[in-house]
């Protein structure tokens, strides 16, 4: 298996990249914002409040997983998806070797294929079940090495080897870079945009997802991923971090059989989420 070098991610496989126009207008605000304190100190007030107010409103960008507002971001599957009536089922914060494994039983026994966004050292400490993923035929994405609290405020530098040390794990384990990132929960800085253009990965978020992180009720995390379900949904789940359901394990394992069941019922076809490119037959 080739073992990826996080330093070759420069040469391959990078992609274009501008500043969103949300950002294109808070650069020109700190420029104009200088030269008006240059030229006028006495305006230092407005200038100050429309600072603040534009570094707000770029935080809530930030906060909104689901934002396009600091660059482009996967929230619901293509056109031509929602057209075969296909939707994405995603599980973030594995591998996990107790939980990843039985989730992977039960999607074969429903035939569905889905993604799964790996945390780097997880995938480190688990080779054989990131492997099985992919076996399996399933995608192995990225969600950051260390799945940081505090990845929102990290600078460059650390953003930067948060992405390449996941990347090259999971090349490493599974024979394959990933093509889609999620940051961990869904909170996007400013600065990441140029660093995932550079590594050739897009952003994906979800359209709704079941907080099976922090309850236990099955019935309610159902409710809330079947709810206006439709075509072209993304819907986020967790293989890794599950809370605990009523039988006492991963409530995960109680939600999935009864959420694949509802999507059978409802016609539509669970598919892995793929890049831009891949989506739209660009080589």
């Amino acid at each position: 298996m080739k073992n990826y070098n996080p330093k070759s991610l420069d040469a391959a496989g990078a992609r274009a990249w501008k500043l969103s126009p949300l950002l294109r207008v808070s650069t020109g605000l700190h420029a104009g914002g200088a030269a008006a304190l240059a030229l006028a100190p006495r305006t230092w007030p407005i200038v100050v409040g429309a600072l603040i107010a534009d570094h707000l409103t770029v935080v809530a960008a930030g906060l909104w997983p689901r934002a396009t507002l600091l660059g482009p971001t996967l929230v619901r599957l293509p056109a031509a998806a929602r057209a075969r009536r296909e939707i994405a089922l995603t599980f973030d914060d594995g591998p996990d070797p107790a939980t990843t494994p039985r989730v992977l039983d039960l999607l074969d026994a429903h035939g569905a294929r889905s993604t799964f966004f790996c945390v780097g050292r997880r995938v480190e400490a688990h080779r054989d079940v990131a492997a099985e993923i992919a076996r399996r035929g399933h995608r192995v994405e990225n969600h950051s090495h260390r799945h940081r609290s505090a990845f929102w405020f990290l600078p460059p530098a650390m953003l930067r080897d948060e992405i390449d040390r996941a990347q090259d794990a999971i090349a490493m384990a599974t024979g394959r870079a990933p093509r889609l990132f999620r940051a961990p929960a869904g909170i996007r800085s400013p600065l990441l945009e140029p660093l995932l253009a550079r590594a050739g990965l897009d952003l994906a978020s979800w359209t709704r997802r079941g907080f099976d992180t922090v309850t236990g009720d099955a019935s309610r995390i159902l409710a809330r991923l079947v709810r206006r379900l439709a075509p072209g949904d993304i819907l986020l789940l967790h293989d890794g971090s599950s809370a605990r359901g009523a039988s006492g394990g991963p409530v995960v394992l109680e939600v999935l059989p009864r959420l694949l069941d509802a999507i059978e019922a409802a016609g539509l076809r669970p598919v892995p989420l793929e890049p831009a490119k891949e989506a739209s037959g660009t080589p």
